[in-house]
């Protein structure tokens, strides 16, 4: 009998999901400023599930602010908060976009309400000794879902307790970007090292997939990043374990108190086919092999990205249960393939007539030319066209070579106006669309910059000929554009 076996029969609670049980040093009733983000909708939903009362307010409208409303949390959408507080307010979270000059934070400070940043909270709610975080400048999301789904089925296959999981990205299957666990079950989460968010963060076990410069409104620097990333490999508890993709650079890796695997040294995946850009692979590490693993997300960056994932899941596991790594793969590696995508993550929105929709969060330029590498794998041979909205203005100053040489892999870019995120801090307006455009242009790549988004949509919209692959990027509003794109195709159709 294993360790866990006789942990759970003498001392685990029964195997249901927590509801109504407060978040240990939370207050009841909680305020919500950018609840319509990523991140702080995911803690929402955790502390809604708890039992915690919740109110929220959002600049815009979105898909995770519709979903806190479905569950009956109150949002409200403007373009600037209400003045005053919602009664009972005890505690007021904040994403980092939320200026501190925001009038409902001024107010809260005014009568000694604490006011905590989402990473703080997100610091508070995650449970100690079971937290598996996964960070790096790209690839967070999906392999943040992979993980999770890798130890559902480790969950499901062993009768260990159901995971939960808070994730900057809503998975398409299950509808959600958070889940709560069972008791004693583990909890992956994102960790995003904006605003060195992911130092609130006391992980069990961690993935850093990479480390590139971005975030250098925030950051500065490539010290600073290299320096934040070392700070986060170093919270990772001693007897847990650190998996790191193979480019990380090794002055991350030594500031880690606890046992490292690196894709590509320690840990390996041999592909063994693919299938419409799928691909199909083994996965050896210590003391583990899986012989054979079939994606459910394209793309030869998720071949690294579930390598990293499954490893986390076997050797974190294999520590904190002690079950055997050959079961953990095999299971692991059978939840694992259930995952199929992300919201905005190479997400279909459709076909008309011969025409391909497809939307990637992509707003980087590695992440851009990954993006459509696996849109050349998985539409071999169609013509390729780009509708990109750059986000925020100092990225795309910092990155602009780099962004047209990535886009010049497409047969036809239009570029909306850039998406300016955090303007607060984002600095001067330094470079636009237009800016890219021209480069693409000298590099003999049909491009334009119509403006705005819809004005953009419209243009882009015109110029897709049967037979083509239209690929929507970006990480701002740019989503916006689906419907009035699928309608414009369908009334140039005969």
């Amino acid at each position: 009998m294993s360790r866990m076996q006789r942990t759970q029969e003498s001392s685990s609670p029964p195997r249901s999901t927590i509801q109504h049980v407060l978040c240990q040093g939370i207050p009841k009733r909680v305020h919500l400023l950018g609840a319509g983000g990523a991140g702080v909708s995911g803690a929402a939903r955790v502390l809604f599930e708890h039992g915690h009362s919740l109110s929220g307010h959002d600049r815009a409208h979105g898909p995770h602010v519709e979903l806190l409303r479905t569950m009956g949390v109150s949002v409200e959408v403007s373009d600037q908060a209400s003045a005053r507080l919602p009664e009972g307010v005890a505690l007021l979270v904040r994403s980092a976009a939320i200026s501190r000059e925001d009038p409902q934070i001024r107010e809260a400070e005014e009568r000694g309400i604490p006011v905590l940043k989402y990473s703080e909270l997100l610091g508070r709610i995650t449970p100690a000794g079971r937290t598996l975080a996964v960070a790096g400048t790209h690839g967070k999301t999906t392999s943040s879902w992979l993980a999770y789904h890798a130890a559902r089925g480790v969950a499901s296959a062993l009768q260990l307790p159901r995971p939960g999981a808070i994730i900057g990205g809503i998975c398409a299957k299950l509808v959600t970007n958070a889940l709560v666990e069972e008791p004693a079950g583990l909890f992956v989460v994102e960790a995003c090292e904006y605003d060195s968010s992911f130092l609130k963060l006391a992980p069990q076990s961690a993935i850093i997939t990479n480390v590139e410069d971005d975030h250098l409104d925030y950051f500065g620097t490539t010290e600073a990043i290299h320096k934040d990333f070392s700070r986060f490999a170093d919270r990772v508890h001693p007897e847990g374990l650190l998996v790191i993709g193979e480019k990380v650079p090794r002055g991350v890796e030594m500031a880690a108190r606890c046992p490292v695997w690196r894709f590509r040294r320690d840990v390996f995946a041999d592909l063994l086919g693919e299938r419409q850009g799928r691909f199909i692979m083994r996965v050896r590490g210590p003391g583990f092999e899986i012989p054979e693993v079939h994606l459910g997300v394209p793309g030869q960056f998720n071949v690294e990205n579930a390598a990293l994932a499954l490893s986390l899941v076997v050797g974190s596991s294999a520590r904190l249960w002690d079950l055997e790594p050959v079961d953990i793969g095999r299971a692991a590696a059978a939840g694992l393939q259930e995952f199929v995508g992300a919201k905005r993550r190479f997400e279909s929105w459709g076909s008309v007539g011969r025409i391909e929709l497809v939307h990637d969060y992509a707003h980087h330029p590695t992440e851009v030319r990954v993006t459509l590498e696996a849109a050349h794998r998985v539409f071999p041979g169609r013509p390729l066209h780009v509708l990109f909205q750059p986000h925020q203005h100092s990225r795309t100053s910092r990155f602009l070579n780099e962004f047209i040489e990535s886009l010049r892999m497409a047969d036809r870019v239009v570029v909306s106006e850039v998406y300016g995120a955090r303007t607060h801090i984002d600095g001067a307006k330094s470079a636009n669309a237009q800016d890219i455009v021209d480069g693409l242009r000298r590099c003999n790549v049909a491009a334009a910059s119509p403006g705005d988004k819809s004005t953009s949509a419209r243009e882009f919209a015109a110029g897709l000929p049967e037979n083509s692959v239209g690929l929507v990027l970006g990480a701002g509003d740019i989503e916006d554009v689906k419907a009035e794109l699928l309608v414009q195709l369908a009334e140039r159709r005969p």
